[in-house]
């Protein structure tokens, strides 16, 4: 996306799981790379991962 991503707009290299694509692969882009999620990021669920990644795209809608 080389605008950005939206908020509330999922990636677009993201699949119908809401899994990377391109996850391990060179061509990943370097932001997502950099990404290093913790604890505090993914709780102790699925559930609680998304909630997390909720929050952060409701903080960052324009």
């Amino acid at each position: 996306m080389p605008q950005g991503k939206p908020a509330g707009v999922p990636c677009v290299q993201l699949d119908a799981g809401y899994r990377c694509k391109l996850f391990g692969r060179p061509e990943r882009p370097a932001f997502c790379a950099s990404l290093k999620p913790g604890a505090e990021m993914c709780g102790s669920s699925r559930g609680e991962a998304m909630a997390f990644l909720a929050a952060l795209e409701a903080a960052t809608t324009p």
